[in-house]
């Protein structure tokens, strides 16, 4: 590190330690806004709180001096400097919803306790977004030279598709150089390419009858395994489910479909009448009404990370026992334990992106139809089309109809170029150690960006709870985002 860098890093972390109240305050009113997809109306495409949100942005902008610009709600762009940007920072300041039901701390709030600052958006993506106006602030104010314009961009749309993104890039262009905080350090410039894929199939689930021979070799009817009426689980197909509820048919279902088999002729004779075979079956039927509602719980994770959950889909499809040839086919699809798609025929990985994943995250009954949906990450070196058609044959094998694919061919930005080995200086100096590119399945704020990686703003290695119930970011990281995103925009534009 340079003379010069060293000088400057240190003053900027002088000047954000002085001003931490302050930062802090700033971002209790941004996390005040529920900023979740509303109801759309005239002048606000994704609903009142995206607005407000953005409104907000718009108002520190113009505070700072910038040259602010507001494109109908869908996002709002704030240059500094004179002439075309040479970088754009770009965030976002809408969140997932959430209700207070599980939090220790209120969700629309900044509350700091023990170390960690709690609130809906604290690392995804207003803390970080806040970050970035007051790096912008600092070298403002501590009058850091810069040579070339920059941009920051504030979108409302990211959790809900990036609708405000595509509509901006048609109004006005990205710059050169795009880094997003909406991903990990050091600098992550692989992204995996995405499938979501949704695929059903008519079911009816029936487990035939058995019987077994009793000491007087009278024949008595099993149903110790009973038939599956409905089955619950995954709410949106990027999370691994922690919940699976089966709810198996009552005896009274069970009967009419028994009835209309007629198993065997001693069967037939409890039909017309055989009161001792009635009072067996009735015995058996008793037996399993106990298993009227089965609930099978996991682990949550992010669809990109099945290997930090516990999918509870699979986990009762390992302990499935039934007569459905769809079930027992999801069961050979997807093992409980495996996150590759091995079993599917996938399980690609290269040296660079490194393991595809492959989770089977729904799984709910409609409308007599079995209906799942899967999320794959897939290394870059393949392409959707080649991952897609195996998928979907392997599906089609075993009896199931695709219905819908949405997907993102990887993206990738060479680890030598320029801008990433900026980027890994600025982190290696701020950090005080070495960084190296990393790769994930996650999908960030940029992956359709050609040459734009993420910067931050977590550490791969952190539990922030995003998109979950308390989610945080340690104030320990939120400090090394402000001094990184500042050291990063004059580095960048010097």
């Amino acid at each position: 590190m340079t003379t010069e860098n060293s000088q400057l890093k240190d003053k900027l972390a002088a000047y954000f330690d002085e001003h931490f109240d302050e930062i802090l305050a700033d971002l209790s009113e941004i996390m005040s806004i529920d900023s979740s997809f509303g109801t759309p109306s005239e002048g606000k495409p994704f609903g009142d709180g995206s607005a407000a949100a953005l409104a907000w942005g718009a108002k520190k902008g113009s505070e700072l001096g910038l040259n602010v610009r507001n494109f109908d709600n869908y996002a709002v762009s704030m240059t500094c400097g004179e002439g075309d940007p040479a970088l754009a920072i770009l965030s976002h300041l809408d969140v997932v919803p959430a209700t207070p039901e599980g939090w220790q701390h209120p969700p629309f709030a900044c509350t700091v306790d023990d170390g960690y600052i709690y609130g809906r958006g604290a690392i995804d993506d207003k803390g970080p977004s806040v970050a970035v106006l007051w790096a912008v602030k600092a070298l403002k104010e501590l009058n850091v030279p810069l040579t070339k314009a920059f941009r920051v961009i504030f979108g409302g749309n990211e959790e809900r598709g990036c609708k405000d993104i595509a509509y901006y890039q048609t109004k006005e262009p990205f710059p050169p150089m795009v880094f997003t905080p909406d991903g990990s350090f050091p600098v992550l410039n692989c992204e995996k390419g995405m499938i979501h894929l949704t695929f059903s199939a008519p079911f009816n689930d029936f487990t035939d009858a058995n019987y077994i021979l009793t000491e007087n070799n009278v024949k008595q009817w099993e149903y110790t395994i009973p038939s599956v009426k409905s089955i619950s689980a995954g709410s949106v197909i990027n999370a691994i489910p922690d919940k699976c509820v089966v709810t198996y048919k009552s005896i009274d279902e069970r009967d009419e479909e028994t009835k209309a088999t007629v198993l065997d002729d001693s069967f037939m004779a409890y039909l017309f009448g055989d009161d001792r075979m009635r009072k067996i079956i009735q015995e058996q039927w008793d037996k399993c009404a106990y298993h009227e509602v089965e609930t099978y719980t996991g682990k949550p994770s992010h669809g990109s990370r099945p290997e930090n959950g516990d999918n509870a889909i699979t986990k009762f499809l390992a302990a499935y026992k039934g007569g459905s040839e769809l079930l027992k086919a999801l069961a050979r699809l997807f093992p409980h334990g495996e996150y590759d798609g091995k079993s599917c025929g996938l399980g690609f990985s290269d040296e660079i992106s490194g393991q595809m994943t492959c989770a089977l995250t729904l799984l709910n009954t409609d409308g007599g139809r079995l209906c799942g949906g899967i999320d794959i990450r897939f290394p870059i070196d393949r392409t959707v089309s080649e991952i897609s058609g195996i998928i979907t044959k392997a599906l089609e094998n075993a009896g199931f109809t695709v219905d819908e694919i949405e997907s993102m061919e990887p993206h990738y930005v060479p680890a030598e170029s320029e801008f990433v080995q900026t980027l890994l200086q600025v982190y290696e100096d701020v950090k005080g150690e070495r960084g190296e590119p990393v790769a994930e399945g996650g999908i960030t704020y940029v992956h359709n960006t050609p040459g734009a990686v993420a910067f931050g703003a977590e550490f791969p290695w952190e539990d922030n709870r995003m998109h979950g119930i308390d989610e945080r970011v340690s104030v320990e990281t939120f400090k090394l985002n402000l001094n990184m995103y500042a050291n990063a925009i004059a580095r960048l534009c010097r």
